[in-house]
């Protein structure tokens, strides 16, 4: 089974997304000790670089949506787990993301939402582990380019609301 790890993110204009490395043969796109995967439909990954290890050096995932329906992006570990060992090629449990998400579902969104799941259709709970870097309250690595507020639930949800803002379509 999938486990979701924790993430950091933030929305970014099309043109920040660097060299895209292609999908290996199961429809996995590699970056760091992780995968990511558009495996259960409704979007594609068309590109994905960087390590994400740091806040310098993102995973910088590109996706295209077709619908504004919500769409499970699945996330695993390829490297042994090592949670909170920032030291050697290991999944630490700690995701630097820039998220690159071209509208092309022929509407215009109000909102962008994300949700951290260990399990699909499952509340994160506080004892799964998975947050958006819920220690610190004021975060300012999360950010979107075209929404101007953002809210962040826990328990027993881990989720991000982007609102007061709009992406027109085929916008970033």
């Amino acid at each position: 089974m999938a486990r979701v790890l924790p993430v950091l993110f933030a929305c970014a204009s099309l043109s920040a997304a660097a060299a895209a490395q292609p999908a290996d043969d199961l429809g996995r796109w590699h970056a760091g000790p992780y995968s990511y995967s558009d495996e259960l439909g409704g979007f594609a990954i068309v590109g994905i670089s960087g390590s994400g290890r740091t806040a310098d050096d993102p995973v910088v995932l590109v996706q295209e949506f077709h619908s504004a329906s919500p769409v499970t992006l699945v996330i695993r570990a390829e490297r042994p787990t090592r949670p909170r060992n920032f030291v050697g090629d290991f999944a630490d449990g700690c995701i630097h993301m820039r998220i690159v998400t071209l509208n092309n579902s022929g509407l215009p969104w109000v909102g962008f939402e994300f949700e951290l799941q260990e399990r699909l259709g499952e509340p994160s709970t506080f004892g799964d582990g998975l947050s958006f870097d819920q220690r610190n309250t004021e975060s300012d690595s999360i950010f979107c380019d075209r929404f101007s507020e953002y809210s962040r639930d826990f328990e027993p949800y881990d989720r991000l609301l982007f609102r007061n803002g709009h992406t027109d379509p085929l916008q970033t």
